[in-house]
């Protein structure tokens, strides 16, 4: 009810009658040719229906009128694309015929009401009608008077609901198919998953340039010692390349450039995070075995960004500690664990916690697992990824 009443308030509410007398041009063309047959005009949209590009343009003029608020929501309901497929033209021609008809249908409300009410304001006047003006009855001056309200608020109503009826035909029909809103939501599922790696991706090799920066700056200014500033500074300066090297990568793909973009470091490189680690002030107890060469390419380079991870969180929360790293090449997996014990000072930086949900996501992306939080007095990440189930 309150939306009834809002309903003569509401732009759309006139841009859908509009929408609905455009249709009654074609009957009133028709009538001029041949009044006695108002059916032939649903035969002569047919053929029209059936062109691909009538479907673009009952789509487009849908949006504009029946749902203008929809068009700035990137996911309107009511299609703007030529048909593609027959069952897409035939649903156009349906279309077209019951907008014809609902058109006729609105187009004799919006006529037969007003003289209605023109009627009764002429009756409650005390004018006799003219010959133009035939009441289906004759009520006294005083009712017609409380009555000459009434047509005009039919006149609202039904314009109301058959503006709602035709926009609810229009999702039916102008709207996507089921498979065609599958593919839409398919394509935008690997938008955001591509998304989300992208942004795991600039997270895991920024995060650790910046928190390498900021531990061997700290450190420096604290020791007043010439050389160790030096070889802070040479530490920073290799961590800030590698990172600008990733970014470029990133950037390479966002820009879908036809330049091909490097390849993501791998487990091969990982003594470089070692040493960046060490260069820090930490003292890594590395140990990697196994013919880390032939890992699959999936597992070795997500297997570097979660040591990547594991590190940089070791220097960000805990400073220059004690780590040890272990990586195995096992039957049929690769385990990958980093321990550190807990400062007792607080953490060196906070952080939000999405790079353990990040490295969560890898392993689980490749069928494994990895598993976070306190161990035996200290910290250890621990995570397995299997080397055959690769996606």
């Amino acid at each position: 009810m309150i939306r009834l009443l809002r309903a003569p308030f509401r732009p759309v509410t006139y841009s859908r009658w509009l929408h609905l007398c455009v249709p009654v041009l074609l009957l009133a063309l028709w009538m001029f040719i041949n009044p006695r047959a108002p059916w032939v005009p649903l035969l002569i949209v047919i053929p029209f229906g059936l062109v691909p590009w009538v479907r673009l343009a009952e789509g487009l003029q849908a949006q504009f009128l029946l749902t203008p608020q929809d068009r700035d929501g990137g996911e309107g309901l009511i299609g703007g694309a030529p048909s593609a497929r027959w069952a897409d033209r035939w649903r156009t021609v349906l279309w077209l015929e019951i907008r014809l008809v609902v058109a006729g249908a609105a187009m004799f409300a919006t006529v037969w009401l007003p003289v209605q009410a023109i009627e009764l304001t002429t009756i409650a006047l005390g004018h006799p009608l003219s010959s133009d003006l035939a009441a289906a009855f004759t009520p006294p001056r005083w009712a017609a008077a409380l009555l000459v309200p009434v047509p005009l608020l039919l006149l609202v109503l039904i314009v109301v609901l058959l503006g709602e009826l035709i926009t609810t035909i229009a999702r039916r029909l102008l709207g996507p198919s089921a498979a065609e809103r599958l593919t839409a939501l398919e394509a935008r599922t690997e938008q955001l998953l591509e998304r989300t790696r992208i942004a795991r991706e600039l997270h895991d090799s920024i995060g650790h340039a910046l928190t390498v920066a900021v531990v061997q700056a700290g450190a420096a200014r604290a020791a007043g010692d010439p050389e160790f500033t030096d070889r802070a500074l040479s530490a920073i300066e290799e961590t800030g390349r590698a990172a600008l090297e990733d970014l470029e990568r990133v950037l390479l793909v966002l820009r879908e450039s036809a330049q091909q973009p490097s390849q993501r470091p791998t487990l091969m490189e990982a003594d470089r995070l070692l040493e960046s680690a060490r260069a820090s002030g930490a003292e890594v107890d590395a140990r990697l075995t196994g013919p880390l060469e032939k890992l699959p390419g999936p597992v070795t380079r997500e297997g570097y960004r979660i040591l990547q991870e594991a590190l940089t969180n070791v220097l960000r929360h805990c400073g220059p500690v004690p780590v040890r790293v272990r990586v195995d090449m096992a039957a049929g997996r690769l385990e990958l664990e980093v321990t550190n014990p807990l400062p007792e000072r607080p953490s060196v930086t906070r952080g939000g916690g999405s790079g353990l949900r990040g490295m969560r996501e890898r392993a689980a992306l490749l069928g494994g697992e990895a598993e976070t939080g306190l161990h035996g007095g200290g910290w250890r990440v621990c995570a397995r990824l299997p080397l055959e189930r690769i996606p």
